[in-house]
């Protein structure tokens, strides 16, 4: 026999697919730990694609929503003019008319708050002494404002054209105020009474898509109000305009030229505010909160994954002599240890992908949203997991590399 040369030993390997098969074998040698192990980084991805799903979908509802209702309103208010030349009430007698002309328009009308004196009060008898009288909110409201705030009544009708120009003493009102008034049924032909003037109630109001202070007050026609009380006075009058969508900027440009083209001054159109701005404040305010939760989440898998993967090495102290005294490198057992702790993040990840995502669906389906999940998020998560993992096992399995063969075999 010749001498062995230093040329003639080959260098131990381990190839990908050893690695990899002594990784799962670790994995799947205690299911139930490796399992725990997991937990924290399968709670904090799914907590990170939950969070982001959520927001997204929630951001698109928002966008909806002002899309039905404030992206399609306009509010006129009357300014009245300078102090030198004020005018009373600037909104001509036709302003429903004139505005319901412009391209774009489905309904509008002026509306203001009817000062009463300290003594008036709504009640529903006829003498003072009879019932007590309530302090309600009295609105003057032409039709067309009426229609704009989109009323679902309960009972009856809103008045019309005929009622406001023959001002006709009769008045819509809230479900909640028809209960405080004791009226429960319009087949009496019940009457309410602002002070001394009756005014026969030919509706109640269930429910409005815009300005909900509707529902507490008693409504009257514009014109009825100007013959008993006036004009509104220092409660200055506004007009509410509903608008197809997309039309609201365009007719709040329009809006003052319309209803007077000789002092257009004398009215301020409000367009709705920008929804990017309203989903962006939600959406950071949302993100904000929550991936905060998810990155406790993903801290605390990587604090289990790394203390498990420790334990680990410690209790594989012998398996680690053997396997340098059969000649696996420092590198070798690095490479190991590593490979099991980001396949335990791996799985994490996806298991969390699927929990997050199924949580946004669900979500979703119950609130009748339709769910909106980034692709781009849900490819990434499962790498956030895997990322997770691998910096969980950096300490531990340097760790193993460092112990000397000898020492771990006496062990």
């Amino acid at each position: 026999m010749r001498r062995a040369r230093p040329g003639d030993v080959r260098r131990s390997s381990l190839s990908a697919r050893d690695l990899g098969a002594e990784a799962l074998a670790g994995v799947l040698q205690r299911p139930a730990r490796s399992a725990l192990t997991a937990l924290g980084t399968v709670l904090g991805v799914g907590s990170f694609i939950a969070v982001l799903g959520l927001t997204g979908t929630a951001a698109s509802q928002i966008d909806a929503r002002f899309n039905e209702l404030t992206a399609t309103e306009v509010a006129v208010e009357d300014t009245g003019g300078s102090d030198a030349a004020r005018v009373p009430l600037a909104f001509p007698q036709d302003a429903d008319r004139r505005i319901g002309r412009l391209n774009g328009v489905t309904a509008a009308g002026v509306f203001w708050r009817v000062r009463l004196g300290a003594e008036q009060t709504v009640r529903s008898a006829p003498l003072a002494g009879a019932g007590a009288g309530e302090r309600a909110q009295v609105m003057a409201a032409s039709p067309g404002a009426l229609r704009a705030a989109g009323p679902r009544f309960s009972q009856g009708r809103a008045y019309d054209a005929y009622h406001d120009g023959h001002r006709e003493q009769v008045a819509v009102i809230g479900s909640a105020t028809a209960a405080r008034l004791g009226i429960t049924t319009l087949r009496t032909q019940p009457a309410v009474f602002v002070g001394d003037v009756p005014f026969t109630v030919i509706g109640i109001l269930d429910d409005v898509d815009r300005k909900p202070e509707l529902l507490m007050s008693v409504l009257v026609p514009r014109s009825t109000a100007e013959h008993v009380w006036g004009p509104p006075g220092d409660e200055r009058a506004k007009m509410l305009v509903a608008t197809r969508l997309g039309a609201a900027g365009q007719i709040a440009a329009e809006a003052p030229v319309a209803l007077r083209p000789e002092h257009p001054e004398y009215f301020k159109a409000l367009p709705p505010p920008d929804p990017r701005t309203l989903r962006s404040g939600v959406g950071d305010d949302l993100s904000q909160l929550f991936l905060l939760l998810a990155g406790v989440c993903l801290i605390i898998g990587t604090v289990g994954i790394a203390n498990t993967t420790l334990v680990a090495v410690m209790e594989r102290t012998g398996e680690i002599g053997l396997r340098r005294a059969l000649g696996a490198r420092g590198s070798h057992i690095t490479a190991q240890f590593l490979a099991e702790s980001t396949l335990l993040g791996l799985l994490g990840g996806l298991v969390g992908t699927s929990l997050g995502t199924a949580t946004v669906v669900a979500v979703a389906a119950v609130r009748e949203w339709t769910p909106v999940i980034d692709p781009l998020t849900v490819a990434s998560a499962p790498a956030l997991g895997l990322a997770t993992g691998l910096l969980a096992g950096l300490y531990p399995a340097w760790r193993a590399s460092r112990i000397p063969p000898a020492e771990a075999l006496r062990r």
